[in-house]
């Protein structure tokens, strides 16, 4: 039986990244109908907004979604499309799987670890305000609900994926109520899985010792703002943002995304490495279930990254978008 899925091209690089997975999907023999939906500036010009309502009604009917990057229109709209659907949507859990490949340049080896950010709350809820005309103030907003539910979700995620140990970050030092209750949710959850191991490292320690040894981490989890930086930062140990997918998940919904930008200037010039998309759809595809297809095309990504010939410019190869993508079609068939 075939499953249907949201697919939102996105802005700039997006629709040639977003097709790219698809076709490489298709490949497997998967049967996937494609709901196909447009928001960012795309959407602005034909429907006077960037985020119309059938792609929310589209993500909601069908549950599972594929996005590329979007661009957010500056003084237009909303604050940020991918902040505002993760909100209407619930979808609490921001997950970013830092792993490294062979045949991909990067600062570290055997690195496998996964960043669970809470995704609803924090300072990124977009609570604040001018002080008369002399400052600004930002309100950072921390509940025992949300705190416990991404603690959770962490726990959860780390069995299933047979990990040994949640790191929980925080600056809980200085920030004794906000970040404290977020320390003190997780460790209340923490007592609820005794297989596996939990510890506490405050977020500025953390960044050091994620550049010293990644490799003593299995799933970190933090609030959004500490989260959303240690994302970035963990994919400069892998290769850049182009190595990494992430999704961002609730009870019964899940987006899964390239998390670089739209990046315009090279848009339709083919020169586009998809890798993040790609590994974005394995992530979809094992959320439905379909583990073969999936491994299928992470082997395939593994041998074609050992080929130097046949990578992207950005990986040291001289291949276009289009071609890296033959490349992967063909290993699949």
């Amino acid at each position: 039986m075939s499953k249907k899925i949201t697919l939102i091209p996105g802005d700039g690089i997006g629709p040639e990244v977003t097709e790219a997975t698809k076709r490489i999907i298709d490949a497997t023999n998967v049967q996937i109908e494609w709901d196909i939906v447009e928001a960012g500036t795309i959407a602005l010009e034909k429907y006077d907004t960037p985020l119309p309502d059938e792609v929310i009604e589209s993500i909601k009917k069908n549950k599972v979604a594929l996005k590329g990057p979007i661009t957010t229109p500056v003084g237009v709209g909303f604050r940020s499309v991918n902040v505002y659907l993760r909100q209407v949507l619930n979808l609490y859990a921001n997950v970013r799987p830092i792993k490294s490949y062979k045949g991909v340049k990067s600062l570290f080896e055997d690195i496998d670890f996964i960043i669970v950010r809470e995704n609803t709350e924090g300072l990124y809820a977009g609570i604040e305000h001018n002080v008369s005309d002399v400052a600004a103030e930002s309100i950072k907003i921390i509940t025992k609900k949300a705190s416990e539910r991404i603690a959770k979700f962490a726990f959860e995620l780390a069995g299933r994926e047979g990990k040994k140990k949640v790191t929980a970050v925080h600056k809980a030092n200085i920030l004794k109520l906000s970040d404290g209750l977020f320390l003190k949710c997780a460790k209340d959850v923490a007592k609820n899985y005794e297989d596996i191991e939990f510890e506490d490292v405050i977020v500025d320690a953390m960044s050091m010792k994620l550049v010293q040894n990644p490799k003593d981490y299995d799933v970190i989890v933090a609030p959004n703002l500490y989260g959303d930086i240690l994302s970035d930062m963990s994919a400069g140990l892998i290769g850049g943002l182009g190595i990494a997918p992430g999704a961002n998940i609730g009870d019964d919904i899940a987006v899964f995304e390239s998390v670089h930008g739209s990046a315009p200037d090279i848009a339709g010039k083919n020169i586009a490495n998809p890798t993040s998309t790609i590994l974005s759809g394995i992530m979809m595809l094992k959320s439905i279930d379909e583990y073969e297809a999936a491994n299928k095309i992470e082997k395939a990504m593994s041998e074609i990254f050992l080929q130097k010939d046949k990578l992207t410019k950005d990986l040291g190869g001289k291949l276009g978008t289009k071609e890296f993508t033959d490349e992967i079609i063909k290993i699949l068939k």
